[in-house]
């Protein structure tokens, strides 16, 4: 919609947007640098804070946010970090795999399939209020990447759990909130508990012209979840193969900073697999914590 249209109709794509999340709530781009993303980092004392907004969605499309399905495990011939084509309601290689494993009755193909299983990120535009490491962002307009976690602070933001607490859509210009990010390394692993919403306010102070420049260098969270930017079956299901059935690769660590979401899928007999208990990446407490069924498909509103 355009700028106009997007102000007069702040209140109603509030609603809409909230009626969204009851209807999921009880349910990557490839690899190399995108400058397109902002990513916060940790100072020397290990925490890391900024400020940031969530913006609204861009122009011709419904929601702000993009949500993505993708793996990431080790196994004997390397690493498996590829985007999940159940993103796109298309069946997967790796999640018909998890199916078979986890209704084969043993144990340790369950525990294969727990590691194997998804990971769900969202991708949001945002504009940089505050980034104390390096100020160069500040009042630029981003792509920034987040887990369950953050989501889950938006959500609390939109449905507030108590009655004296007023309901907001993060993503409004007008009457959405800076979002202070506090990240603070527990067992070592990133965590964002103590990040929170501020008051209420219009982005940056800004008047409507300024609001309006700032719109229109927003970037389009539909091509995330555009199939041209999806490996085929085959393409995923070749790649599986070499990653359990290849030789011993050396031990790369990852860290993992966000929840993941493990559902398994519909089988079809096509991907071959050695039973060998591939080396995994670690895992933080926050990761153990599986939620079956995580989210529905998103519906589309106008």
């Amino acid at each position: 919609m355009s700028f106009a249209a997007l102000k007069k109709n702040s209140n109603s794509s509030f609603d809409k947007l909230t009626q969204e999340l009851e209807k999921i709530s009880n349910s990557e781009r490839s690899s190399g640098v995108d400058d397109r993303l902002w990513k916060p980092e940790l100072d020397k004392s290990g925490n890391g804070y900024a400020v940031i907004r969530f913006l609204p969605a861009p122009e011709g499309e419904d929601l702000p946010w993009a949500k993505i399905f993708s793996h990431a495990f080790q196994g004997p011939g390397g690493w498996y970090i590829e985007n999940s084509l159940t993103t796109i309601n298309k069946s997967d290689p790796v999640g018909e795999l998890n199916r078979q494993l986890w209704n084969s009755g043993h144990d340790a193909d369950k525990e294969v399939a727990r590691k194997q299983k998804r990971k769900l990120s969202y991708y949001s535009n945002i504009y940089v209020v505050r980034d104390p490491l390096h100020p160069e962002n500040e009042g630029r307009v981003f792509l920034f990447k987040y887990g369950k976690k953050i989501y889950d602070k938006i959500l609390a933001a939109m449905q507030p759990e108590f009655e004296d607490e007023t309901p907001i859509n993060p993503f409004d210009f007008w009457k959405g909130a800076d979002f202070k990010l506090k990240i603070k390394k527990v067992a070592g692993y990133w965590n964002y508990d103590s990040s929170e919403f501020a008051s209420q306010s219009t982005l940056g102070g800004f008047d409507d012209d300024q609001l309006e420049q700032v719109y229109n260098k927003l970037h389009s969270l539909t091509a995330f979840t555009d199939a041209s930017n999806f490996k085929t079956y085959e393409e995923l299901e070749k790649r599986l193969n070499a990653v359990l059935n290849g030789k011993k690769q050396p031990r790369v660590d990852m860290e993992t900073e966000e929840d993941e979401d493990f559902e398994v899928e519909v089988p079809r007999a096509t991907t071959s697999y050695v039973r060998e208990e591939p080396v995994q990446p670690r895992v933080s407490s926050d990761d153990e914590d599986d939620t079956l069924s995580f989210f529905a498909n998103l519906a589309e509103f106008d």
